[in-house]
């Protein structure tokens, strides 16, 4: 390390260590400043580098060593208070706060030495003049930790009573505290009431909201209010996790997880970090973390996972069910070493109900990656009672009611008749209904068992039903891509069944369900056409003769069976599909409909999902949004139950991106979050939940909740790929986390995700975007205090913009260059650098204005050249330090005040459609004149403005602050006229 060879270098240094992230390397920097700035012999020194040590061990895993430096601190101010000055004095009583309750989470430190210090902190505060709000807080801090709730309730009620002064910890802080106090005593909702300033940013400070969101967590899931819950976890993890010392707010995001079914997302959160399991200087958040381990693991053995592998303390591997006995141990440990401290039983009887609490969600989605709940592991658990067996009868009669009334589950049901029926000697219909639904099963596999229960209906008496059988396993075969083979096979069924039908020796059902099958291979046909195929040849006329003869011989008798009902509704859907085929999308959405509501009809609305979802298709692409909307929600709600993930999270998708398109971004982002949650369950994480990320996030960053936002686009980035998604997707994604980050001010990352987006749309034949994105990497660069770089990626925006013909986003670079090199510390990038660039944006609108004839983009060209013009004079004034030459200071302010008056200027040439300019830029011309020693000019300009905004609306803001400032200007010239 270099050694420190003044006090104004120290502090430099200080300064620069305050800024690194917590932890012990931070701690170590300042122990070696420390160090330096005794070699100092200057004694503020000393002390300062004592307070900054003092304070990066209070914000970190080693909490327990600030009694050390804040000992030595007390001591000198009782030797030489006169050391310090009014600032060190401040800070000395202000950590007193620290002490009290750092000693609270020190076991070993005993409760009557804590008594004792209160005592101490409340007659220094006294002998400062400071108010007893500290004091009081701090009493109730130790009387809750013990359990002594009457004291703690009168401490409670002092404290809000006495007067806030500068010892009083912030708004923020208070709130949080008082909050947690409510939410103990079982006042979730008075909790939340009081936390509402911090959460909703009235109150901040450099550690909240952060706890407020993290203690927020449980009382929300416990109010039902389980939207509220997933955001706060969502943006409070993100200000969390890289703060070290806040373990026990990261306990409760862990704890959120094990009661909202997010187990998986638990786990991913412990090995983040690995060494919260152990650090040892501050025992109490120890204490709150490991008891949140327990309740984790303890979640994980009871569903079954508890030889799951798990991250835990290093040095060995971990199951969740040896961590639960482990972590459970150390945290009864630890709590009886404090109750043993207090007296009491409180802390224990805390921590083991934290540990024993039960989920309060089922399962809530967050949209953030996930790897899903693990797979349920075996486990040895005593074997339940056997449920009474059903008799076969039971069995039979259960499985031919299901199929009949074409229940989901029928197939199985049959197959539950097989197992239940072996050895057992049937008659040939129930065998050959049997076989029928084993092959059903079987998919293609199953056509010789369709053959097999055609012979036994023929030998039970039921012909039509032996050639419907048959006509199954010519559909199968046609399903295999054997389509003509199969057209071949259902020849004799048809013609078969059909004499049957007009002998009467057949009924209904059965003849619809060989014609049925008949149209669904023909159909088949017409789907396995090539696409270039005409759509009116011989195939698809087929194909629809054979659906509208299911349609005739069906009609009349619909209503009387369930199956023919549903016969009569699929043909509709096949009308509906050839017209598809013929690009009439009008007559197929119609059709669509019209099948979907036969189902519904019918009482099979999970038969209705397909069509109503293909409907929902043909009208968006028709850009009839209303009924695309109303078919997706009518196919979740057919499906009900019965809807497999795959299909709930595409149908959630597709309406998440109907409701985007309608402006409703709220409704949009919940079906893309369970959209996200659904393809997580199938298992499509990385293909279609990337996607549905992707959406949730833009959906969020819509509605300005950009940390919600960020943590599901950086949870999409790992699984979006140009391969699967599209380059557009990844670029989209990138940007839009780029324009969230720079929101939350993390303006260096966000610089990161322009750039890379930039990089990828380098390649794009159009570079409008490249160019955008150029252009906002530099200002996230610049507000980085990356000023080089800033410039670099400004310049390269600029000259995408000049390819582009542009000039707006030229001019706004050469402007925003001319800022940067403005604040540059080489001469050559300085204020002439910083002139020539204005100068050049100015050129660059006056020569597009030369050229440009069409009238409204001659507007926005002048309009451009005002706010050049203005900025100029802006950035003239900006130029002179305070401690500049008095000739100096006059020039600038001269040449500040031409291109003042020169935006003024172009500004009225635009009339009255740019007042607010105008005026703006007259009442800057009007300061520059009153700093130039010329009160009448500056009046006259005030006056300007007050005469534009005679008869003006007084409810206008803009108007309001117009006539303020330009009336206060004039007063101020009125008075210095009359002296």
């Amino acid at each position: 390390m270099t050694g420190i060879t003044d006090f104004d270098a120290l502090r430099r240094a200080m300064a620069e260590n305050a800024e690194e992230p917590e932890g012990p390397a931070r701690n170590a920097r300042a122990e070696q400043l420390l160090a330096e700035a005794e070699k100092l012999d200057i004694p503020l020194a000393v002390i300062e580098a004592l307070g900054h040590q003092l304070k990066v061990y209070n914000y970190s895993s080693e909490k327990d060593k600030m009694f050390v430096p804040f000992a030595r601190l007390l001591r000198m101010w009782d030797e030489r208070p006169e050391d310090f000055d009014e600032y060190e004095i401040h800070s000395l009583h202000w950590v007193f706060k620290w002490m009290s309750s750092g000693m609270l989470g020190q076991p070993h430190i005993p409760l009557a030495s804590i008594e004792k210090w209160l005592t101490e902190m409340e007659h220094r505060y006294r002998l400062a003049g400071h108010s007893e709000r500290a004091v009081r807080s701090a009493e109730f801090s130790v009387a809750s930790h013990v359990g002594d709730l009457a004291r703690a309730e009168r401490a409670y009620t002092a404290w809000l009573a006495a007067d806030r002064d500068t010892m009083a910890d912030c708004h923020a802080c208070e709130l949080h505290s008082q909050g947690e106090w409510q939410a103990e005593r079982g006042r979730d909702a008075e909790a939340l009431d009081l936390w509402g300033p911090v959460l909703e940013g009235e109150f901040t400070c450099a550690h909240e909201p952060h706890t407020v969101l993290a203690s927020s967590l449980a009382p929300l899931l416990r109010l039902g209010r389980a939207d509220e819950a997933r955001a706060h976890h969502l943006r409070g993890f993100r200000l969390v996790r890289p703060m070290e010392s806040m373990r026990g707010a990261y306990a409760d995001h862990v704890e959120f997880c094990a009661l909202s079914g997010n187990e998986a997302r638990g786990l991913e959160l412990l090995a983040e970090r690995p060494a919260y399991f152990t650090d040892s200087g501050n025992p109490r958040s120890g204490l709150e973390f490991l008891s949140v381990v327990t309740l984790l693991m303890d979640r994980l053995t009871e569903l079954g996972l508890g030889d799951q592998q798990v991250p835990g303390p290093t040095g060995r591997p971990w199951t969740a069910r040896e961590l639960a006995v482990h972590a459970r141990v150390e945290t009864v440990a630890l709590a009886a070493r404090f109750d043993e401290r207090n007296g009491t039983t409180h802390v224990g009887d805390r921590a083991r109900a934290r540990m024993d609490q039960r989920p309060l969600v089922e399962r809530l989605p967050l949209g953030v990656r996930s790897a899903g709940r693990p797979d349920t592991a075996p486990v040895t658990v005593p074997a339940p009672e056997p449920a009474p067996a059903k008799d076969l009868s039971a069995l039979l009669a259960e499985a031919r009611r299901l199929s009949d009334t074409l229940q989901p589950h029928a197939v199985e049901a049959w197959l539950a008749v097989a197992r239940a029926a072996e050895g057992v000697e049937l008659a040939a219909l129930d065998r050959a209904e049997i076989a029928d639904h084993q092959a059903m099963d079987r998919g293609p596999e199953g056509v010789a068992l369709f053959e097999r229960a055609a012979e036994l209906y023929a030998e039970a008496g039921d012909p039509g039903e032996a050639w419907a059988a048959r006509a199954r396993g010519a559909y199968v075969r046609a399903l295999t891509g054997e389509v003509d083979e199969a057209l071949a096979a259902i020849a004799e069924p048809y013609d078969g069944v059909l004499a049957l039908y007009a002998e009467g020796a057949t009924g209904v059902r059965q003849t619809a369900g060989v014609l049925m099958s008949r149209a669904r291979v023909l159909m088949r046909g017409v789907h396995e056409a090539p696409p270039g195929d005409s759509p009116d040849g011989e195939v698809p006329a087929a194909a629809e003769a054979a659906v509208r003869e299911v349609l005739a011989l069906v009609e009349g008798h619909t209503g009387d069976d369930v199956r023919l009902a549903a016969r009569g509704a699929e043909g509709q859907a096949m009308l509906a599909e050839l017209a598809v085929r013929t690009g009439d999308l009008e007559t197929a959405v119609r059709l669509f409909a019209k099948a979907s509501a036969a189902f519904v009809e019918a009482g099979l609305p999970w038969f209705a999902v397909e069509y109503e979802a293909r409907s929902a298709g043909l009208a968006h692409h028709l850009g009839d949004i209303a009924e695309a909307e109303r078919a997706l929600r009518a196919a979740l709600e057919h499906g009900g139950p019965y809807l497999e993930a795959p299909g709930r999270a595409q149908l959630h998708l597709q309406l998440a991106e109907v409701l985007g398109g309608r402006g409703r971004s709220q409704e949009a982002a919940e079906h893309a979050l369970e959209a996200a949650h659904w393809s997580d369950e199938a298992g499509e994480g990385p293909t279609l939940g990337a996607w549905a990320r992707h959406q949730l996030g833009g959906f969020l960053l819509r509605q300005g909740r950009w940390a919600e936002a960020a943590e599901v686009l950086e949870s999409a980035l790992p699984d979006l790929s140009a391969e699967t998604h599209g380059d557009g997707a990844v670029v989209q994604t990138k940007w839009w986390l780029g324009d969230c980050l720079s929101e939350l001010g993390e303006h260096r990352a966000a610089a990161e995700r322009r750039l890379q987006a930039a990089e990828i749309a380098r390649h794009w034949p159009e570079q409008h975007d490249h160019a955008t994105l150029a252009h906002l990497a530099a200002e996230s660069l610049g507000h980085a205090g990356l000023h080089t770089e800033a410039d670099q990626a400004y310049t390269r925006a600029g000259d995408l913009w000049r390819s582009l013909g542009n000039v707006h986003g030229l001019v706004r670079s050469l402007r925003a260059r001319a800022w940067l090199a403005l604040r540059a510390d080489s001469a050559d990038r300085g204020l002439d650098g910083a002139r020539e660039l204005m100068s050049a944006a100015i050129e660059e609108c006056e020569a597009a204005l030369l050229v440009t004839d069409d009238e409204e983009a001659r507007q926005r060209l002048t309009g451009e050249l005002g706010h050049t013009h203005r900025q100029f004079g802006e950035l003239l004034a900006r130029s002179v330090a305070e401690e500049a030459e008095d000739t100096a200071i006059q020039g600038a302010f001269e040449d500040a005040l031409t291109q003042t008056a020169e935006a003024v200027a172009v500004f009225a040439a635009l009339g009255d459609g740019a007042v607010h300019t105008r005026t703006a830029a007259e009442l800057a011309a009007g300061w520059l004149e009153a700093d130039l020693g010329r009160p009448a000019d500056a009046a006259a300009r005030a006056r300007g403005v007050l005469e534009a905004y005679e008869g003006a609306d007084d409810g206008d803001e803009t108007v309001q602050a117009r006539r303020a400032e330009a009336e206060q200007l004039l007063q101020l010239m009125e008075e210095q006229t009359d002296k």
